[in-house]
């Protein structure tokens, strides 16, 4: 059977920890608490039993300690104790029960089940109850740490709302966005939720993004730019044309992006869930050793005595605190991301986030705004408007942050050009695009694909720095436009942090001209940067870096032709506000908010993780070391194991449940120092032909 990941339901209860990699999910069927009550149902409902259970013990042990006259009978106290272990235990003992029925006979409900009715046996009735109970508070605390893990990812389910305004027989009916079909306009009041995503027909009006990016600040987006689902209108009843079914939004897919995150485990979760697998098994055979073979050895052997070691040894050894603490650890990483508008496909990659060594990145939407302002418009033989409605009809089959620039420009000078039929569209990767327009073969895009379909152009193109879309009509050379785009506000920042940071390099690949390229690159303070880059160009150059087998390469880029980089480096890193689907799908790392200085803060999110990991295991460890040498030699009691297993996991718990509650640095709380740019690129900066 296929192991399923940890948690795998973030509406219900916490599934993190059980999973011992032995082909059932304990979790699923034999989790030891109430699913219905952790966040859905009453409280009361979940804690009730460890309310009553414990007040029993409590009242059981004073009655025992005063020495209440009724409660000298065995079969009094029998009685008390075992209600007072059913109430919390009985799911254990069942979840035992059925891991035997399936030859699954080692496993932290068996040693539990095992150890606990071991001591009743023993007479040792308030040690039993004491054990599940604090195994139980144990799951409890468990249970209310991934709920606050997953809390702001839980938050996104409630920002998708279950109604759309849509426009339809001439009047604005309510409609499930579920049935609303791509090309439908709906309508978002003041206030309202935008339930699908779709292109802003409306002027322009504020909305709080904070659920897609974790940034708490409005942006004002205007009538042609991207609404997504899942943002809040802060300011004008807004009219927005559907672009995406209800299920393909960018919401939708974030939402299973992190409901599926647990599954892809860190190698050091996976180490511990084959460790216990393992580590179980040795542990029950040593306890049967521990009863058993004093007898051959010890001149004064008491059964009992050396069964009750047995058995505190069994409670010790319990490897609760290893397979609920490191799973919770990285989950509480993945949700900690989150809220800083990152989104981790599974908790393997927070790890490989602490041994990067190089960060290679694209230009255009990553470290530049990727916003283009059309700044020049030259023509050859037809009129501007022309040109411009035929190039802005072609460019909106594009996603690309140069096609958005054309197809604003003509918007906002009044040029129609939806109304055009475009046909056999061809995206050619690096190059531009190429189609037929009301009978005419348009070329838009550089200069490498005037050249690709032989058509002449003036050479003085060459020599332009910024960015130029040429336009080819029928194989004649039409014109040109000039387009300006600007370095994003935290980038040089970005560079100076993966520097503190550990980052040995930096590296820019670009499909931009050469001269643009390193003329951000030196802005930034790059170490090397390389332009004129075709997809395949991308993928040579990052080869490249990648046979030095001590470099760790993470990838940042946005546009379809990075999809092929960002699958061959060791993290690939998408934005997520801008970039394309296709880049989004395969990389491994999300940045929703398009901001380059996130990528130091999740390397800082690894770190954080990776950190706490390694300090429950060390506690774990350290202390189920010490206290079964002193169980063993009959210096620890019942009370001591219950510290050594659920004490430990307790403490393990509150340590990783921390990383929800830390600050993160980020760009606007940390001013630039423009000098230290300059040095920086000055002394790092390496010759590039």
């Amino acid at each position: 059977m296929e192991n399923k990941p940890d948690t795998t339901d973030l509406t219900g209860t916490t599934q993190a920890g059980h999973d011992h990699d032995d082909g059932h999910d304990h979790a699923e069927d034999e989790h030891t608490h109430d699913e219905a009550g952790s966040e859905t149902g009453s409280p009361w409902r979940e804690y009730l039993p460890a309310i009553l259970s414990f007040v029993l013990l409590v009242t059981g042990i004073g009655l025992q300690y005063y020495g209440a006259g009724f409660f000298e009978s065995q079969w009094v106290r029998l009685v008390w104790f075992g209600v007072a272990y059913v109430i919390i235990g009985w799911k254990v003992v069942w979840a035992a029960l059925k891991g035997f029925a399936r030859l699954d006979f080692f496993n932290e409900f068996s040693l539990m089940g095992i150890a606990t009715i071991g001591a009743f046996v023993l007479g040792e009735y308030a040690e039993g109850v004491a054990v599940m109970l604090f195994y139980g508070v144990g799951e409890l605390f468990q249970t209310a740490a991934v709920n606050r893990a997953k809390r702001s990812i839980k938050a996104l389910l409630d920002v998708r709302p279950d109604k759309a305004t849509v426009w339809r027989d001439g009047a604005w009916v309510e409609a499930n966005p579920e049935t609303v079909a791509i090309g439908e306009t709906i309508q978002i009041k003041p206030g309202g939720k935008v339930p699908l995503d779709g292109r802003m027909l409306s002027e322009d009006s504020s909305f709080d993004t904070a659920a897609l990016t974790g940034e708490s600040k409005p942006n004002t987006i205007r009538q042609g730019e991207t609404v997504l689902a899942g943002m809040l209108n802060l300011s004008k009843l807004t009219e927005v044309k559907v672009t995406k079914k209800f299920g393909e939004s960018s919401l939708a897919k974030i939402l299973d992006l992190v409901q599926n995150a647990a599954g892809k485990k860190a190698p050091t979760q996976q180490f511990i869930s084959r460790f216990a697998k393992i580590y179980t098994p040795i542990v029950f055979f040593l306890a049967v050793a521990l009863a058993f073979l004093p007898y051959f050895f010890v001149a004064d052997y008491n059964f009992s005595i050396w069964v009750y070691r047995a058995l505190v040894f069994l409670v010790i050894a319990c490897p609760c605190a290893l397979v609920i603490s490191i799973p919770l650890g990285y989950f509480g990483g993945i949700g900690a991301a989150s809220r800083n508008g990152i989104l981790f496909k599974g908790s393997n990659y927070l790890d490989l986030m602490t041994q990067l060594t190089t960060v290679v990145m694209d230009k255009t939407g990553t470290l530049t705004q990727g916003v283009f302002e059309v700044q020049q418009v030259q023509t050859e033989g037809y009129p501007e408007t022309e040109l411009i409605g035929l190039l802005a009809a072609l460019e909106s089959k594009s996603s690309h942050p140069v096609a958005k620039a054309v197809t604003g420009y003509a918007t906002r000078n009044g040029l129609a050009f939806d109304e055009r039929t475009v046909e056999n569209v061809e995206e050619i990767a690096g190059h531009g695009l190429k189609g037929r327009i009301d009978g005419k073969t348009v070329l838009a895009g550089n200069l490498k694909l005037l050249a690709r379909f032989s058509v002449n152009y003036p050479p003085a193109l060459n020599d332009i720095v910024d960015t130029v879309v040429v336009a080819a009509i029928d194989s004649k050379y039409a014109g040109h436009l000039t387009i300006a785009d600007q370095i994003k506000p935290d980038a040089r920042e970005a560079i100076i942090q993966l520097r503190k940071n550990g980052i040995r390099e930096t590296v820019m690949l670009s499909g931009d001209k050469n001269a643009v390229t390193q003329k951000v690159a030196v802005e930034l303070g790059m170490d090397s940067a390389f332009g004129d880059l075709l997809p395949e160009g991308k993928v040579q150059k990052l080869e490249e870096l990648k046979r030095d087998p001590r470099r760790k390469i993470a990838f940042v880029g946005d546009g379809i032709n990075d999809a092929p980089v960002l699958a061959l480096s060791d993290v690939g890193m998408a934005m997520g506000g801008m970039g394309s689907d296709v880049a989004i799908e395969t990389a491994d790392v999300i940045i929703q908010t398009d901001q380059p200085s996130k990528i130091a803060t999740a390397i800082q999110i690894g770190r954080a993780t990776r950190r706490i990991v390694w300090q429950n295991i060390s506690l774990a460890f350290g202390v189920k070391v010490i206290v079964l040498i002193l169980g063993a030699g009959g210096l620890a009691t019942m009370w001591e194991a219950v510290f050594a297993d659920v004490g430990v996991a307790l403490l393990a718990i509150l340590n990783a449940v921390r990383i929800q509650s830390m600050k993160f640095w980020k760009s606007a709380e940390h001013p630039v120092n423009e000098n230290v740019y300059a040095v920086v690129g000055q002394r790092n900066r390496k010759t590039v032909p």
